[in-house]
């Protein structure tokens, strides 16, 4: 059954962010699929931070949903792929520095209770890069590719060693996907 879920969530995944690279609304309802499923294989695995982030990326994707499907009185749409300003770039490093040492706290502290096989830096890395990559992303910012960079890097290691190599190769072909993504998205960014 894990295989099953597995197979199903790195294919939507992938659909999910193809869609992104082209900017369609579908990638949220296609990346519901995906979280849910790696929400579960997470923290069945003892990955709390991504278990957390799977979460996370569900009620995001709803939020990105609205975002990205918004339009103004003559249809257009209201959202558009830009690139951060100076307070913008303060903002995510800011944010992710919060996300990562609550969430790194939070494993060392309960590592013992729940997650004997826990990896606490590696996972509160790969988790407060990929919270800060998909906030970007539902605000349609070039930067957000930079994050998903960052998180795919991370999590290829982190999931090959729990033993989820399937995973870890998704991962790899995300990273790829990355930076394709953020060539992408570099050449139709307005500039803010």
């Amino acid at each position: 059954m894990d295989s099953f879920l597995e197979v199903t969530a790195i294919v939507s995944g992938l659909a999910s962010v193809w869609l992104s690279r082209r900017e369609s609304v579908l990638t949220y309802p296609v990346g519901l699929i995906n979280t849910a499923f790696y929400t579960y294989l997470s923290f069945k695995y003892h990955l709390p931070g991504e278990s957390a982030v799977n979460f996370y990326y569900t009620v995001m994707s709803l939020y990105g949903w609205y975002m990205w499907a918004l339009k103004n009185d003559r249809q257009e749409k209201v959202l558009h792929i830009t690139f951060s300003d100076k307070k913008m770039w303060i903002t995510q490093i800011l944010f992710f520095a919060v996300i990562y040492v609550v969430v790194f706290v939070a494993i060392i502290s309960l590592k013992n209770l729940f997650w004997e096989g826990a990896i606490p830096a590696a996972d509160a890395f790969a988790t407060a890069t990929a919270f800060t990559g998909m906030w970007l992303m539902t605000r349609k910012k070039v930067e957000s590719w930079y994050w998903w960079i960052a998180t795919n890097t991370a999590s290829i290691p982190l999931y090959y060693v729990k033993g989820l190599e399937l995973t870890a190769g998704y991962y790899l072909i995300l990273l790829v996907f990355a930076f394709w993504g953020l060539a992408t998205w570099k050449k139709k960014a307005h500039v803010a």
